[in-house]
């Protein structure tokens, strides 16, 4: 934004057809609050020299910046003259370049607020000149006469650029430098023909520079249109934790606004939101959460009587769930169902959702990310608050918690008892403070009051059972037979099915103690194809060859460690009195892994025998000009407790008529392996014919 400018130097020629004025204007420039106080400054101040020759019809305008000058460069040049074929047209040419040499670190975030606001101020370029223009004609002045040498210097003559001391107008507004001045020819610069004119075309290349490829989508339409509103430091965060996705997963990654809820979850902390995101990736990879809508069918017992269901959506055009929970029977749905077949439901309602909401978005031409709940608890008694109950609606809310944050962007709670008060005492301690702010609770009828329902659902879908005119579809429920509970062996080992249905497999890895798998191989030239997660920590991956089997496995019993892991494991194959080129040899190049990586590969293996896939504790190098340790190793040294590492695995053999590429391969086999990890790239092969892919 302009803020103000001084006349630095003027002087006009003896017949007064050139004059040159040189000033110091000071620009706030809108940039993150975080960024200024880094840079210590509150205006950006610029040098502006224009020459305006009135013979030649032209005028030149060129400005440099004069704050953080042996920082940051930038020129820009502007000029404006008579079109050499028609002389009541006015042209208009504009070149400026920018030159980051050093930012405080914060290169990459400057030259992309420079970049998008020029070309903002580019488009509306054609605005500015607009306004000056009716403000002549207000004035009654629609031609400026040519200068002869018998003329004076008129004063609508003069450059009256956003560098002037003229105040600029309210709008439109202008957030980086750019030279607009008055045209010379008043009447007829806004002229138009079939050609574009240069300010649009201008701004029509520069947003193509910033669009960049198709895979970075990140334009200012592409924000309004699908992410929200963002500030220039939101839209670098979701950049940058996008680009380390790219880089640590290879392959397909969530959606821009599947990991924008994760930054919003964690106030854009880049660190805590990539942790968070990085834990609920493995879950739903653990648990093949991708294919949840395709492959779970729901009981009869739970379309029967689970009070739940989609219904249309609200005045915002948020996808609506309606949830009778007063008419629910939950301890008959836990002693039918069980915790988990419940929680799959609710997980499957939540991926729902998900897709509704990516629906929503395109009907209304509005981003769209959370959905709006409305729960009835008309009925709700003691029954409810059994215990075995409570406890599955705690845990339901710690995974929904952990794996879809800012879905819920309201809860509408009507028609709370006395019991209620209870009931929140014991659940709300669960939430997150933030989505407990979108609680909206009701007594009695007071939602059909001012301030009540209508202020969020349009009434003609009002639910029948609320007093509205639409046919809720949702079931009424009741009391679940007691012929169809299950006995408390049937619920474990039901629960315990549906959880160890992953093809996956966890281990934990510790200073001094790997992880180890054997595979045996019987026919030479079988393929060995592997796919896993680094959840925790840093970890080298190796590969051995031995032609007699190992000693039967032994579990590293973690005492040693002061560590007890009640998920995943520990297994030591390699004998510690086996000798490396001896007793076995190593196949493959060892490959390090870091946390957050996930790793595809294959190996061909050329002799029958035994394999053996390790994952050992990642050793940082120590410095070797010095005896001190780098910071970077202390940093990671702190970041992993008790020097623990966590990893997810999945290994699969393949005969060599079968395989077709390591990613294929588990594709097409039935891992169900994750969307959010495809393709994979090659980054070493051996002698063996063997590929580690990252």
């Amino acid at each position: 934004m302009f803020v103000a400018s001084d006349v630095v130097e003027e002087e006009t020629n003896e017949d007064g057809s050139t004059t040159r004025v040189q000033r110091r204007c000071a620009l706030d420039v809108d940039a993150p609050r975080l960024l200024k106080r880094i840079a210590g400054v509150e205006y950006v101040y610029f040098i502006q020299n224009n020459t305006l020759n009135r013979k030649e019809r032209t005028l030149h305008i060129e400005s440099h910046n004069d704050t953080f000058s042996n920082r940051v460069i930038i020129h820009e040049t502007c000029c404006y003259s008579v079109h050499p074929e028609n002389d009541a047209w006015t042209c208009f040419e504009q070149t400026a370049s920018l030159d980051i040499k050093s930012f405080f670190g914060f290169e990459s975030n400057v030259e992309k607020i420079a970049m998008k606001q020029y070309a903002s101020s580019i488009k509306k370029g054609k605005e500015i000149i607009e306004f000056y223009l009716k403000e002549l004609e207000d004035e009654g002045i629609t031609q400026v006469p040519r200068w002869t040498p018998s003329s004076l210097p008129l004063p609508v003559s003069r450059p009256t650029s956003l560098f002037t001391s003229l105040p600029v107008p309210p709008k439109p507004a202008i957030t980086f430098p750019i030279s607009i001045p008055l045209p010379i020819n008043a009447k007829d610069s806004n002229c138009q023909d079939d050609t574009q004119d240069s300010s649009t075309l201008q701004a029509d290349v520069l947003t193509e520079i910033l669009t960049g490829s198709p895979e970075d989508k990140l334009d200012a339409d592409y924000i309004k249109r699908y992410l929200g509103d963002l500030t220039p430091l939101q839209e670098s965060c979701l950049i940058r934790l996008r680009k380390w996705l790219q880089e640590t997963h290879k392959g397909k990654i969530p959606k821009d606004e599947h990991i924008l809820r994760f930054l919003r979850a964690r106030d854009f902390n880049m660190d805590k939101a990539r942790e968070f995101l990085c834990q609920s990736l493995t879950w739903r990879k653990q648990h093949q959460v991708d294919y949840l809508l395709e492959t779970w069918s729901s009981p009869q017992v739970l379309q029967d009587f689970y009070t739940g269901g989609w219904h249309h959506h609200d005045r915002d055009g948020r996808p609506l769930y309606v949830l009778r929970l007063g008419q629910m029977d939950t301890k008959g749905l836990v002693r039918a169902l069980g915790e988990e077949s419940l929680l799959r439901h609710v997980l499957s309602i939540n991926e729902e959702g998900l897709r509704r909401c990516e629906e929503n978005t395109k009907v209304f031409g509005r981003p769209i990310s959370c959905w709006t709940c409305l729960v009835d608890l008309e009925g709700l008694n003691m029954r409810h608050l059994w215990r075995p109950g409570v406890k599955a609606l705690l845990r339901i809310i710690e995974v929904v918690e952990a794996n879809y944050p800012e879905t819920l962007g309201r809860l509408l709670i009507l028609r709370a008892p006395r019991v209620f008060p209870v009931l929140w005492t014991l659940v709300s301690p669960f939430i997150d403070e933030n989505t407990r702010k979108k609680f909206l609770i009701y007594a009695g009828n007071d939602y059909q009051g001012p301030g009540g329902l209508v202020d969020y659902i349009d009434k003609e879908i009002i639910p029948d059972f609320l007093a509205g005119e639409c046919m809720c579809e949702v079931p009424e429920g009741g009391l679940v037979p007691k012929s169809m509970y299950r006995t408390t062996e049937e619920l474990e080992t039901e629960d315990v099915r549906l959880w160890t249905e992953s093809i996956y497999q966890s281990a934990s890895i510790f200073k001094g103690a790997p992880h180890e798998l054997l595979i045996e191989i019987i026919d030479a030239s079988s393929v060995i194809t592997w796919d896993f997660d680094m959840c925790k920590g840093d970890v080298v991956f190796n590969i051995y060859h031995s032609k007699r089997a190992p000693a039967p496995p032994r579990k590293d019993p973690l005492g040693a460690h002061g560590i007890t892991s009640p998920v995943g494991n520990n297994v030591q194959l390699i004998d510690k009195s086996w000798v490396l080129g001896q007793d076995f040899s190593m196949v493959e190049s060892p490959l390090t892994c870091r946390e957050g990586e996930s790793v595809q590969g294959s190996h061909i293996t050329r002799w029958p025998g035994f394999y053996i896939l390790q994952w050992k504790f990642h050793n940082m190098p120590a410095c070797s000009a010095t005896n001190l340790p780098r910071v970077d190793d202390v940093l990671a040294t702190l970041q992993v407790s008790s020097h623990k590492c966590k990893v997810m695995f999945y290994t699969e053999v393949l005969g060599s008529e079968d395989f077709r590429g390591s990613m294929t391969s588990l594709e097409s086999s039935h891992s169900g392996f994750s969307q959010l990890s495809a393709v994979t790239t090659s980054s070493s092969q051996s002698q063996s014919s063997s590929m580690i892919s990252r």
